[in-house]
């Protein structure tokens, strides 16, 4: 299913498109999982922006367990062993799935920014997959620095609203100002079918552009752990927060929260 080209670039520049590489019967599974999602959301629901009232701009995550249709994508699609040939790990834990809606015409740009800032989560060894659910244009999807996952760097946890999250992590730097400098750095991004994805490590720096389309654009997101992977409680804000979580500094992540996919 990937080549080792696609391998290789996950590795090498921290992000990989994969062309057709999910079954429209699953993008059906996840269309219909958003809508009763947001028709009963979690407590984490969270609304960026509004149109004379209406959510143009909103966000949602850790309903795997309620949701039947993340359920069976996440256990019975093939999705968690992708993920396993990317980070190249005998083993694969679900860390959360995460779900974002930009309606037609909204305007505002989902901030630069790390995910694994925000996690509980240690190691190298890790992948997203972000999946959309509708045709994405090349000017509104969103984008990647080229290997921005080896700087080495850790950087402080930007909220969608602009602000940074309260963190007291000495090592935790801001984020450069990328928006303004685009020229300094290789930026990738893509058109997207239905059946397309893109699977990025946690360390790798991205954001996206307003929805200026006609069409909304609807993501499902779902985060894999693998073989390195420990859990960090961090001295600040995190997001997801996992309050229900009794792991300590260094534990490995297998629990009912991150369940273990693969081992093998």
């Amino acid at each position: 299913m990937l080549s080792n080209k696609d391998i290789k670039e996950f590795s090498n520049y921290g992000v990989v498109f994969l062309k057709d590489i999910i079954d429209k019967k699953w993008i059906k599974e996840l269309q219909k999982g958003v809508e009763l999602n947001f028709k009963n959301p979690s407590k984490y629901k969270c609304v960026y922006e509004k149109n004379n009232n209406k959510e143009i701009f909103y966000d949602d995550y850790c309903n795997w367990q309620y949701i039947k249709e993340y359920q069976n994508f996440i256990f019975n699609s093939g999705i968690a062993r992708i993920a396993k040939e990317l980070m190249q790990s005998k083993k694969v834990n679900l860390f959360h799935e995460h779900v974002l809606i930009k309606e037609a015409e909204s305007q505002k740009k989902t901030p630069w920014h790390q995910d694994q800032s925000y996690y509980c989560v240690n190691g190298k060894d890790n992948c997203s997959i972000w999946i959309p659910l509708d045709p994405v244009l090349k000017n509104v999807s969103p984008e990647f620095i080229e290997g921005s996952h080896n700087w080495n760097k850790q950087f402080l946890p930007t909220k969608f609203f602009g602000n940074n999250y309260e963190h007291k992590d000495e090592e935790f730097q801001s984020i450069p100002n990328i928006e303004d400098n685009k020229d300094k750095y290789k930026i990738l991004s893509w058109k997207f079918n239905l059946g397309d994805a893109v699977a990025f490590k946690f360390s790798t720096i991205h954001g996206a552009p307003e929805n200026i389309s006609k069409n909304r654009r609807r993501a499902f997101s779902v985060r894999f752990t693998g073989d390195d992977a420990t859990y960090i409680k961090r001295k600040g804000e995190m997001s997801p927060p996992f309050p229900e979580l009794k792991l300590k500094n260094g534990d490995i992540l297998d629990s009912d929260t991150f369940p273990l996919l693969i081992s093998s």
